[in-house]
Protein backbone atom coordinates (compact mmCIF):
# COMPACT_ATOMS: atom_id res chain seq x y z
CA UNK A 1 0.00 0.00 0.00
CA UNK A 2 1.47 3.34 -0.75
CA UNK A 3 2.33 5.56 1.74
CA UNK A 4 0.01 8.47 3.16
CA UNK A 5 2.66 11.13 1.31
CA UNK A 6 2.42 8.98 -2.20
CA UNK A 7 -1.27 9.45 -1.86
CA UNK A 8 -1.43 12.83 -1.06
CA UNK A 9 0.69 14.05 -3.84
CA UNK A 10 -1.24 11.76 -6.18
CA UNK A 11 -4.13 13.55 -4.93
CA UNK A 12 -3.09 16.88 -5.86
CA UNK A 13 -2.27 15.76 -9.09
CA UNK A 14 -5.67 15.17 -9.89
CA UNK A 15 -6.65 19.03 -8.77
CA UNK A 16 -7.54 21.17 -11.26
CA UNK A 17 -5.64 24.22 -10.00
CA UNK A 18 -2.06 24.01 -9.50
CA UNK A 19 0.06 23.67 -6.20
CA UNK A 20 3.12 25.20 -5.80
CA UNK A 21 6.05 24.96 -2.57
CA UNK A 22 8.78 27.36 -2.85
CA UNK A 23 11.83 27.35 -0.48
CA UNK A 24 13.18 30.88 1.56
CA UNK A 25 15.38 30.77 -2.09
CA UNK A 26 12.12 31.30 -3.78
CA UNK A 27 12.97 27.92 -5.69
CA UNK A 28 10.35 25.60 -6.61
CA UNK A 29 10.65 22.60 -4.76
CA UNK A 30 6.87 20.76 -5.22
CA UNK A 31 4.42 21.55 -8.36
CA UNK A 32 1.69 19.34 -9.28
CA UNK A 33 1.13 17.95 -12.16
CA UNK A 34 -1.67 20.84 -12.91
CA UNK A 35 1.27 23.43 -13.79
CA UNK A 36 1.59 21.80 -17.52
CA UNK A 37 -1.99 22.90 -18.35
CA UNK A 38 -1.60 26.10 -17.03
CA UNK A 39 1.84 27.12 -18.46
CA UNK A 40 3.04 24.49 -20.32
CA UNK A 41 6.17 23.02 -18.18
CA UNK A 42 6.06 19.82 -16.83
CA UNK A 43 6.84 19.86 -13.27
CA UNK A 44 10.01 18.47 -13.88
CA UNK A 45 11.20 21.35 -15.96
CA UNK A 46 10.30 23.59 -12.72
CA UNK A 47 11.88 21.71 -10.12
CA UNK A 48 14.47 23.98 -8.81
CA UNK A 49 13.96 27.08 -11.38
CA UNK A 50 12.94 30.67 -9.36
CA UNK A 51 8.82 31.26 -10.11
CA UNK A 52 9.80 34.76 -10.39
CA UNK A 53 11.63 34.39 -13.24
CA UNK A 54 8.27 33.56 -15.12
CA UNK A 55 6.76 36.15 -14.17
CA UNK A 56 6.48 39.30 -16.52
CA UNK A 57 8.52 42.31 -15.80
CA UNK A 58 6.16 44.68 -14.97
CA UNK A 59 4.44 42.11 -12.28
CA UNK A 60 7.94 41.58 -10.32
CA UNK A 61 7.96 44.86 -8.11
CA UNK A 62 4.03 43.76 -6.49
CA UNK A 63 5.24 39.87 -6.61
CA UNK A 64 7.91 40.52 -4.13
CA UNK A 65 6.12 42.47 -1.84
CA UNK A 66 3.35 39.51 -2.16
CA UNK A 67 6.16 37.13 -0.77
CA UNK A 68 7.59 39.50 2.16
CA UNK A 69 3.69 39.61 3.48
CA UNK A 70 3.37 35.71 3.46
CA UNK A 71 6.71 35.43 4.90
CA UNK A 72 5.81 37.75 7.64
CA UNK A 73 3.15 35.43 8.55
CA UNK A 74 -0.01 36.50 6.53
CA UNK A 75 -2.56 34.39 4.80
CA UNK A 76 -2.55 36.24 1.16
CA UNK A 77 -6.06 35.61 -0.50
CA UNK A 78 -7.22 36.56 -4.50
CA UNK A 79 -3.63 37.92 -5.16
CA UNK A 80 -3.03 38.18 -9.15
CA UNK A 81 0.18 38.69 -11.46
CA UNK A 82 1.04 37.49 -14.94
CA UNK A 83 3.23 34.74 -15.84
CA UNK A 84 4.64 34.06 -19.31
CA UNK A 85 3.54 30.62 -20.61
CA UNK A 86 6.26 28.45 -22.36
CA UNK A 87 4.72 28.99 -25.60
CA UNK A 88 5.25 32.71 -24.60
CA UNK A 89 1.78 33.63 -24.37
CA UNK A 90 0.77 35.58 -20.86
CA UNK A 91 -1.52 33.71 -18.62
CA UNK A 92 -3.34 35.71 -15.55
CA UNK A 93 -2.94 33.62 -12.41
CA UNK A 94 -4.96 34.16 -8.67
CA UNK A 95 -2.85 32.64 -5.91
CA UNK A 96 -3.98 31.96 -2.48
CA UNK A 97 -0.85 31.91 -0.17
CA UNK A 98 0.58 31.16 3.16
CA UNK A 99 3.76 30.23 4.96
CA UNK A 100 4.79 27.31 7.14
CA UNK A 101 7.30 28.46 9.82
CA UNK A 102 8.30 25.24 10.92
CA UNK A 103 8.93 23.82 7.62
CA UNK A 104 10.64 27.46 6.42
CA UNK A 105 8.58 27.18 2.88
CA UNK A 106 6.41 29.34 0.72
CA UNK A 107 2.86 26.86 0.13
CA UNK A 108 0.42 28.02 -2.92
CA UNK A 109 -2.45 27.28 -4.84
CA UNK A 110 -2.53 28.78 -8.38
CA UNK A 111 -6.18 29.52 -10.37
CA UNK A 112 -5.90 30.28 -14.09
CA UNK A 113 -8.18 33.18 -14.39
CA UNK A 114 -6.60 34.14 -18.19
CA UNK A 115 -10.42 33.46 -19.86
CA UNK A 116 -11.76 35.33 -17.28
CA UNK A 117 -9.13 38.49 -17.71
CA UNK A 118 -9.63 37.75 -21.40
CA UNK A 119 -13.64 38.38 -21.41
CA UNK A 120 -13.13 41.43 -19.23
CA UNK A 121 -10.33 43.22 -21.25
CA UNK A 122 -12.32 42.63 -24.58
CA UNK A 123 -15.54 43.90 -23.09
CA UNK A 124 -13.44 47.51 -22.15
CA UNK A 125 -11.83 46.91 -24.89
CA UNK A 126 -15.09 47.19 -27.47
CA UNK A 127 -16.54 49.87 -25.28
CA UNK A 128 -13.38 51.82 -25.31
CA UNK A 129 -12.97 51.86 -28.92
CA UNK A 130 -17.23 53.05 -29.50
CA UNK A 131 -16.26 55.60 -27.20
CA UNK A 132 -13.11 56.58 -28.77
CA UNK A 133 -15.00 56.57 -31.91
CA UNK A 134 -17.56 59.15 -30.57
CA UNK A 135 -14.86 61.29 -28.99
CA UNK A 136 -12.59 61.99 -31.89
CA UNK A 137 -12.40 64.40 -34.02
CA UNK A 138 -10.58 62.83 -36.95
CA UNK A 139 -8.54 59.74 -37.85
CA UNK A 140 -5.41 61.48 -37.16
CA UNK A 141 -6.49 61.41 -33.09
CA UNK A 142 -8.41 58.11 -33.37
CA UNK A 143 -5.29 55.68 -34.25
CA UNK A 144 -3.36 56.62 -31.48
CA UNK A 145 -6.14 55.77 -29.42
CA UNK A 146 -7.22 52.26 -30.90
CA UNK A 147 -3.36 51.50 -30.41
CA UNK A 148 -3.31 51.77 -26.79
CA UNK A 149 -6.87 49.87 -26.68
CA UNK A 150 -4.96 47.00 -28.83
CA UNK A 151 -1.80 47.08 -26.58
CA UNK A 152 -3.73 46.70 -23.67
CA UNK A 153 -5.10 43.28 -25.49
CA UNK A 154 -2.01 42.51 -26.88
CA UNK A 155 1.64 43.20 -27.07
CA UNK A 156 1.41 46.08 -30.05
CA UNK A 157 4.48 47.94 -29.64
CA UNK A 158 5.08 47.65 -33.33
CA UNK A 159 1.17 48.23 -34.68
CA UNK A 160 -0.05 49.62 -37.84
CA UNK A 161 -3.16 50.35 -40.16
CA UNK A 162 -3.70 50.11 -43.54
CA UNK A 163 -6.08 51.79 -45.30
CA UNK A 164 -7.71 51.15 -49.44
CA UNK A 165 -9.61 53.36 -51.00
CA UNK A 166 -11.00 51.52 -54.10
CA UNK A 167 -11.66 54.49 -56.14
CA UNK A 168 -8.01 55.57 -56.57
CA UNK A 169 -6.97 51.54 -55.81
CA UNK A 170 -4.66 52.99 -53.28
CA UNK A 171 -3.04 51.55 -50.03
CA UNK A 172 -2.32 53.54 -47.36
CA UNK A 173 -0.50 53.71 -43.83
CA UNK A 174 -2.23 56.41 -42.12
CA UNK A 175 -1.11 55.59 -38.81
CA UNK A 176 2.27 53.48 -38.54
CA UNK A 177 3.93 52.58 -35.31
CA UNK A 178 7.68 50.29 -35.68
CA UNK A 179 10.43 50.30 -33.78
CA UNK A 180 12.83 50.05 -37.28
CA UNK A 181 10.73 51.11 -40.50
CA UNK A 182 8.90 54.69 -41.47
CA UNK A 183 5.43 54.72 -43.29
CA UNK A 184 5.44 52.78 -46.43
CA UNK A 185 4.45 55.05 -49.69
CA UNK A 186 0.91 54.62 -50.53
CA UNK A 187 0.69 51.67 -53.73
CA UNK A 188 -1.82 49.81 -54.95
CA UNK A 189 -3.78 46.61 -53.89
CA UNK A 190 -2.00 44.36 -56.27
CA UNK A 191 1.62 45.34 -54.40
CA UNK A 192 1.67 42.10 -53.54
CA UNK A 193 2.67 42.96 -49.78
CA UNK A 194 1.21 41.63 -46.41
CA UNK A 195 -1.30 43.93 -46.10
CA UNK A 196 -2.70 43.91 -49.47
CA UNK A 197 -3.09 40.17 -48.97
CA UNK A 198 -5.32 40.59 -46.05
CA UNK A 199 -7.24 43.16 -47.53
CA UNK A 200 -7.40 41.31 -50.95
CA UNK A 201 -8.27 37.79 -49.60
CA UNK A 202 -10.45 39.49 -46.69
CA UNK A 203 -9.01 37.11 -44.28
CA UNK A 204 -6.64 36.99 -41.45
CA UNK A 205 -2.70 36.23 -41.94
CA UNK A 206 -0.07 34.77 -38.62
CA UNK A 207 3.01 34.33 -39.97
CA UNK A 208 5.77 32.92 -37.67
CA UNK A 209 8.81 30.87 -38.77
CA UNK A 210 6.92 28.01 -38.50
CA UNK A 211 4.32 29.19 -41.16
CA UNK A 212 6.22 31.45 -43.76
CA UNK A 213 6.13 28.84 -46.42
CA UNK A 214 2.43 28.60 -46.45
CA UNK A 215 0.68 28.72 -49.83
CA UNK A 216 -0.82 32.54 -49.47
CA UNK A 217 2.64 33.35 -48.45
CA UNK A 218 4.60 32.58 -51.61
CA UNK A 219 4.14 35.64 -54.12
CA UNK A 220 4.11 38.25 -50.81
CA UNK A 221 6.82 40.16 -50.58
CA UNK A 222 7.77 42.05 -47.26
CA UNK A 223 8.65 45.56 -47.03
CA UNK A 224 10.86 47.21 -44.72
CA UNK A 225 12.24 44.90 -41.94
CA UNK A 226 11.25 41.41 -41.77
CA UNK A 227 9.58 40.89 -38.35
CA UNK A 228 9.81 37.50 -36.46
CA UNK A 229 5.91 36.81 -36.18
CA UNK A 230 3.24 39.20 -38.12
CA UNK A 231 -0.10 39.29 -37.61
CA UNK A 232 -2.73 41.47 -39.53
CA UNK A 233 -6.55 40.80 -40.11
CA UNK A 234 -8.93 42.23 -42.50
CA UNK A 235 -11.31 45.85 -41.38
CA UNK A 236 -14.24 44.60 -42.83
CA UNK A 237 -17.40 47.62 -43.58
CA UNK A 238 -20.18 45.27 -44.54
CA UNK A 239 -19.36 43.57 -47.44
CA UNK A 240 -16.02 45.58 -48.14
CA UNK A 241 -12.72 45.09 -46.84
CA UNK A 242 -11.48 49.06 -45.85
CA UNK A 243 -7.94 47.72 -44.77
CA UNK A 244 -6.06 45.96 -42.48
CA UNK A 245 -4.14 46.15 -38.19
CA UNK A 246 -1.69 44.62 -38.02
CA UNK A 247 1.20 43.99 -35.14
CA UNK A 248 4.45 42.20 -35.59
CA UNK A 249 7.20 41.40 -33.36
CA UNK A 250 11.15 41.43 -33.89
CA UNK A 251 12.19 39.20 -30.59
CA UNK A 252 11.22 35.73 -29.42
CA UNK A 253 10.29 37.26 -26.20
CA UNK A 254 6.61 38.10 -27.79
CA UNK A 255 5.24 35.34 -30.11
CA UNK A 256 1.62 35.47 -31.66
CA UNK A 257 -0.63 32.85 -31.91
CA UNK A 258 -4.23 31.39 -32.97
CA UNK A 259 -5.91 32.71 -29.94
CA UNK A 260 -4.31 36.30 -30.80
CA UNK A 261 -5.55 35.99 -34.22
CA UNK A 262 -8.80 35.45 -33.14
CA UNK A 263 -9.17 38.20 -30.73
CA UNK A 264 -7.73 40.66 -32.86
CA UNK A 265 -10.19 39.56 -35.45
CA UNK A 266 -12.77 40.18 -33.18
CA UNK A 267 -12.00 43.75 -31.89
CA UNK A 268 -11.23 44.41 -35.64
CA UNK A 269 -14.99 44.98 -36.28
CA UNK A 270 -15.44 47.83 -34.07
CA UNK A 271 -12.16 49.26 -35.00
CA UNK A 272 -14.06 49.02 -38.83
CA UNK A 273 -16.88 50.65 -37.28
CA UNK A 274 -14.91 53.60 -35.58
CA UNK A 275 -12.64 54.10 -38.81
CA UNK A 276 -16.13 54.50 -40.95
CA UNK A 277 -17.73 56.81 -38.57
CA UNK A 278 -15.10 59.25 -38.05
CA UNK A 279 -14.47 59.20 -41.73
CA UNK A 280 -17.69 60.05 -42.01
CA UNK A 281 -17.59 62.79 -39.82
CA UNK A 282 -14.59 64.49 -41.42
CA UNK A 283 -16.47 64.21 -44.84
CA UNK A 284 -19.25 66.16 -43.27
CA UNK A 285 -16.82 68.77 -41.67
CA UNK A 286 -15.31 68.94 -44.68
CA UNK A 287 -18.49 69.86 -47.06
CA UNK A 288 -19.46 72.21 -44.81
CA UNK A 289 -16.27 74.60 -44.81
CA UNK A 290 -15.28 73.57 -48.31
CA UNK A 291 -16.27 74.39 -51.54
CA UNK A 292 -18.49 70.95 -53.54
CA UNK A 293 -16.79 71.67 -57.29
CA UNK A 294 -13.17 72.77 -56.80
CA UNK A 295 -12.64 71.49 -52.84
CA UNK A 296 -11.21 74.98 -51.82
CA UNK A 297 -11.90 76.73 -48.37
CA UNK A 298 -15.32 78.13 -49.05
CA UNK A 299 -16.20 81.52 -47.48
CA UNK A 300 -17.21 80.30 -43.79
CA UNK A 301 -14.01 78.47 -43.78
CA UNK A 302 -12.21 81.55 -45.28
CA UNK A 303 -13.86 83.90 -42.75
CA UNK A 304 -13.15 81.52 -39.78
CA UNK A 305 -9.05 81.52 -40.47
CA UNK A 306 -8.99 84.78 -41.23
CA UNK A 307 -10.97 85.72 -37.74
CA UNK A 308 -8.09 83.82 -36.34
CA UNK A 309 -4.90 85.39 -38.68
CA UNK A 310 -6.44 88.85 -36.89
CA UNK A 311 -6.49 87.46 -33.28
CA UNK A 312 -3.11 86.19 -33.66
CA UNK A 313 -1.24 89.27 -35.30
CA UNK A 314 -3.24 91.23 -32.48
CA UNK A 315 -1.29 89.60 -29.87
CA UNK A 316 2.24 89.21 -31.78
CA UNK A 317 1.95 92.12 -34.24
CA UNK A 318 2.87 90.73 -37.83
CA UNK A 319 1.96 91.27 -41.98
CA UNK A 320 -0.58 89.23 -43.39
CA UNK A 321 -2.11 89.53 -46.99
CA UNK A 322 -5.34 88.94 -48.76
CA UNK A 323 -5.83 88.41 -52.48
CA UNK A 324 -8.91 88.65 -54.03
CA UNK A 325 -9.53 87.99 -58.01
CA UNK A 326 -11.64 87.03 -60.57
CA UNK A 327 -11.33 85.32 -64.09
CA UNK A 328 -11.38 87.74 -67.30
CA UNK A 329 -14.33 87.18 -69.42
CA UNK A 330 -15.20 83.93 -67.94
CA UNK A 331 -19.01 84.49 -68.61
CA UNK A 332 -18.19 84.42 -72.12
CA UNK A 333 -16.56 80.85 -71.31
CA UNK A 334 -19.63 79.61 -70.17
CA UNK A 335 -21.17 81.27 -72.88
CA UNK A 336 -19.70 79.66 -75.74
CA UNK A 337 -18.54 76.65 -74.45
CA UNK A 338 -20.85 75.68 -71.57
CA UNK A 339 -21.17 75.53 -67.85
CA UNK A 340 -19.47 71.63 -68.05
CA UNK A 341 -16.49 73.29 -69.72
CA UNK A 342 -16.56 76.47 -66.82
CA UNK A 343 -16.71 73.90 -64.48
CA UNK A 344 -13.69 72.16 -65.72
CA UNK A 345 -12.25 75.46 -66.04
CA UNK A 346 -12.51 76.49 -62.46
CA UNK A 347 -11.38 73.10 -61.16
CA UNK A 348 -7.66 73.66 -62.79
CA UNK A 349 -7.41 77.22 -61.75
CA UNK A 350 -8.23 76.09 -58.12
CA UNK A 351 -5.17 73.59 -58.54
CA UNK A 352 -2.73 75.60 -60.03
CA UNK A 353 -4.08 78.81 -57.37
CA UNK A 354 -2.97 75.53 -54.57
CA UNK A 355 0.62 75.06 -55.72
CA UNK A 356 1.32 78.91 -55.45
CA UNK A 357 0.86 79.18 -51.77
CA UNK A 358 2.39 77.38 -48.52
CA UNK A 359 0.48 75.05 -46.94
CA UNK A 360 -0.41 77.23 -44.12
CA UNK A 361 -1.85 79.61 -46.40
CA UNK A 362 -5.73 79.58 -47.49
CA UNK A 363 -7.18 79.14 -51.19
CA UNK A 364 -10.88 79.98 -51.29
CA UNK A 365 -13.73 80.33 -54.00
CA UNK A 366 -16.56 82.99 -52.98
CA UNK A 367 -18.67 81.78 -55.10
CA UNK A 368 -18.69 81.99 -59.04
CA UNK A 369 -15.07 82.87 -60.55
CA UNK A 370 -13.89 85.15 -57.47
CA UNK A 371 -11.09 83.52 -55.54
CA UNK A 372 -9.74 84.97 -51.92
CA UNK A 373 -5.78 83.56 -50.79
CA UNK A 374 -4.92 84.18 -47.51
CA UNK A 375 -1.31 85.02 -47.12
CA UNK A 376 -1.20 83.93 -43.03
CA UNK A 377 2.58 85.63 -42.84
CA UNK A 378 4.36 87.91 -44.74
CA UNK A 379 7.41 90.16 -44.45
CA UNK A 380 6.41 93.23 -46.42
CA UNK A 381 3.75 94.18 -49.31
CA UNK A 382 6.37 93.19 -51.65
CA UNK A 383 5.87 89.25 -50.89
CA UNK A 384 1.97 90.18 -51.77
CA UNK A 385 2.65 91.33 -55.16
CA UNK A 386 5.42 88.72 -55.59
CA UNK A 387 2.58 85.94 -55.56
CA UNK A 388 0.27 87.68 -57.44
CA UNK A 389 3.19 87.91 -60.19
CA UNK A 390 3.34 84.29 -59.94
CA UNK A 391 -0.58 83.94 -59.96
CA UNK A 392 -0.54 85.85 -63.29
CA UNK A 393 2.41 83.81 -65.16
CA UNK A 394 1.02 80.58 -63.60
CA UNK A 395 -2.74 80.97 -64.71
CA UNK A 396 -1.79 82.38 -68.26
CA UNK A 397 -0.56 78.66 -69.47
CA UNK A 398 -3.38 77.69 -71.58
CA UNK A 399 -5.80 75.35 -69.99
CA UNK A 400 -6.09 71.84 -71.87
CA UNK A 401 -9.19 70.87 -70.86
CA UNK A 402 -11.09 67.91 -72.28
CA UNK A 403 -12.22 69.28 -75.62
CA UNK A 404 -10.70 72.80 -75.74
CA UNK A 405 -7.79 74.87 -75.53
CA UNK A 406 -8.23 77.72 -73.18
CA UNK A 407 -6.46 81.15 -72.36
CA UNK A 408 -7.61 83.13 -69.27
CA UNK A 409 -6.39 86.12 -66.93
CA UNK A 410 -7.26 86.98 -63.84
CA UNK A 411 -7.66 90.25 -62.21
CA UNK A 412 -6.15 90.65 -58.81
CA UNK A 413 -6.72 93.30 -55.86
CA UNK A 414 -4.30 93.24 -52.69
CA UNK A 415 -5.05 93.94 -49.12
CA UNK A 416 -2.09 94.37 -46.60
CA UNK A 417 -2.68 94.57 -42.64
CA UNK A 418 -2.60 96.41 -41.25
CA UNK A 419 -1.74 99.08 -44.01
CA UNK A 420 -4.64 98.61 -45.89
CA UNK A 421 -6.95 97.40 -42.64
CA UNK A 422 -7.07 96.71 -39.32
CA UNK A 423 -9.82 94.51 -38.99
CA UNK A 424 -11.31 91.42 -41.81
CA UNK A 425 -13.96 93.13 -43.38
CA UNK A 426 -12.08 96.29 -44.10
CA UNK A 427 -9.53 93.90 -45.75
CA UNK A 428 -11.92 92.04 -47.45
CA UNK A 429 -13.17 95.15 -48.55
CA UNK A 430 -10.50 96.60 -49.77
CA UNK A 431 -8.78 93.97 -51.63
CA UNK A 432 -12.07 93.32 -53.83
CA UNK A 433 -11.73 96.99 -54.52
CA UNK A 434 -8.53 96.73 -55.84
CA UNK A 435 -9.64 93.45 -57.79
CA UNK A 436 -11.93 95.66 -59.32
CA UNK A 437 -10.11 98.67 -60.09
CA UNK A 438 -7.27 96.06 -61.64
CA UNK A 439 -9.97 94.90 -64.02
CA UNK A 440 -11.40 98.58 -65.52
CA UNK A 441 -7.49 99.19 -65.71
CA UNK A 442 -7.27 96.14 -68.34
CA UNK A 443 -10.07 97.13 -70.32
Amino acid sequence: MSSPTRNLIDFMDLLLDTVFVVNTDNRLIFISAACERMLGYSPEELLGRRLLDLVVPEDHDNTLAAIEQIQAGQVLQSFENRYFHKDGHIVHIRWSARWSESDQLRVAVAHDISEHKRSEALHAALYAISEAAHQAEDLRSLFPRIHRIIGGLLPADNFFVALYDKRQDSLSFPYFVDEFDTAPEPMPLNSGTLSAEVIRSGKALLLTPESRHMPRTQNVSVIGTDSLDWLGVPLQAGKDTIGALVIQTYSGSVRYTDRDRELLQFVSNQVASAITRTQLHERLIHAAGHDSLTGLANRGLLEDRLQRVCARVRRNPARFALLYLDLDKFKEVNDLYGHATGDQLLREVARRLLGCVRESDTVARMGGDEFVLLLSSIISPHDARTVAAKIRAVLAAPFELETHRLCIAPSIGIAVYPEDGDNEQALLHYADEAMYASKKASL
